[in-house]
């Protein structure tokens, strides 16, 4: 992959610099957090957003603060990054496996349905390489059922579902600000939602259960003379340590900026991995389904490999040859990882041992697509580097057709 600094312009120095400049002062008031927050809030139609360092710890934070706890249990796809497992099991709750549609590579609703149980207290769907998942129907069973939503959009921004965009329809969303993502902070994350009382316990938890900390802000030195008296006691929650520095913030308020741009960039370089699948007459590398009408935002273009007489390897191999990048692998699905022993036996001693069902075959649709899984780069510099990736696709089916 090329060089990835053509993301950065003087924006963010200029934004950055301004926190320096400020000696830090502005760490005590949240004041580039504040404004990357409003910005955020505005720009994808929420009342509430609140930075946090990861887009792991916001989801913890959306489940804890939605009342996940002990022996409660979250659904989620098993064909996601470990995090969305471990939010979980942070909260001391089981994480229960539903498939997943063949053809969307998302959550099936029907499963979903299927796996709910009387110790079931949230979904969170997985919105996964820039596609939206079928709201419509997840937020109906979770109403049915009186369930919470969080929306993971790591890797889906400005994706839209029936014209509505990803990480609106549920009770939280959660964006991933990790180096690869759309926008980046190097690292970090942020959650909206348009409930007040809610936003309070997600800010509480994301700063160490300061008294002052809402909804609307992270500043929590309201007066000096408060502040320092003795007498003041400054937390009323337990909360955790999980704010976005300042300097992080900056430059993800001058990424924010930019973002229909890294969006449309990643759709054109997609757009041309359809081309390079029309003009070859490919039918055994088969794109991630996009339903009518709706927005996929491409993090990157997913495609099953269907060729039963050629290795994925092989195919990955020639493609570099060819001046790829190279196909990356889906992760191994979070059930069938090698943390699952080590897992288990903290569950066991928590007294929740066997409540995890980890069993080959509880998730046939995800065992059978993740090993056939490629996903190809979408972030391209410019027009000549989304032509050689293009390119080396082309003349990599050629070769093998």
């Amino acid at each position: 992959m090329g060089d990835l600094s053509w993301r950065f312009d003087e924006r963010e120095y200029n934004y950055i610099k301004e926190v320096l400049d400020s000696g830090f002062a502005s760490g005590t008031s949240g004041n580039m957090n504040t404004r990357l927050e409003r910005a955020f809030a505005e720009r994808f139609g929420r009342k509430y957003a609140i930075t946090f360092n990861s887009g792991t710890t916001t989801l913890h934070a959306a489940l804890w603060a939605l009342g996940v706890g002990y022996g409660d249990e979250v659904i989620i796809t098993p064909l996601t990054v470990i995090s969305c497992m471990n939010a979980v099991l942070y909260c001391n709750a089981i994480p229960v496996f539903a498939d997943v549609d063949p053809n969307t590579f998302l959550l099936d609703p029907e499963d979903i349905r299927r796996k709910i149980t009387p110790k079931t207290k949230a979904i969170m769907p997985v919105h996964l390489y820039g596609q939206v998942c079928d709201m419509t129907e997840i937020m109906s069973i979770a109403r049915e059922y009186g369930l919470s939503v969080v929306e993971d959009c790591a890797q889906c921004y400005l994706g839209t579902h029936k014209g509505k965009i990803g990480g609106t329809f549920g009770d939280v969303g959660s964006w991933s600000f990790e180096n690869s993502k759309h926008l980046t902070t190097g690292d970090g994350g942020i959650v909206t939602c348009n409930n007040e009382e809610l936003g309070d316990k997600i800010r509480k938890l994301n700063s160490q259960g300061f008294r002052n900390a809402t909804a609307i802000s992270g500043k929590i030195r309201v007066s000096r003379d408060i502040f320092q008296n003795p007498s003041y006691k400054r937390h009323d929650r337990l909360g955790f340590m999980y704010r976005l520095p300042e300097v992080a913030a900056a430059m993800g308020l001058a990424q924010l900026e930019k973002l229909e741009w890294f969006v449309e960039k990643r759709e054109k370089m997609a757009q041309l991995y359809k081309q390079v699948l029309k003009d070859t007459n490919c039918s055994w590398l088969a794109p991630q389904l996009i339903p009518k009408g709706d927005r996929n935002s491409y993090y990157t273009f997913a495609a099953k490999f269907l060729r039963e007489d050629l290795k994925w390897e092989d195919f990955r191999k020639k493609h570099i040859e060819n001046g790829g990048d190279g196909a990356y692998a889906a992760w191994t699905l979070c059930y069938q990882e090698d943390s699952v022993p080590d897992v288990k036996r903290i569950l066991e001693s928590m007294h929740l041992g066997g409540r995890l069902n980890t069993d080959r075959g509880i998730c046939p649709n995800a065992e059978a697509l993740q090993p056939k899984l490629m996903q190809f780069t979408t972030n391209q510099k410019d027009e000549d580097e989304m032509k050689v990736q293009a390119e080396a696709l082309y003349k990599t089916i050629k070769y093998f057709s």
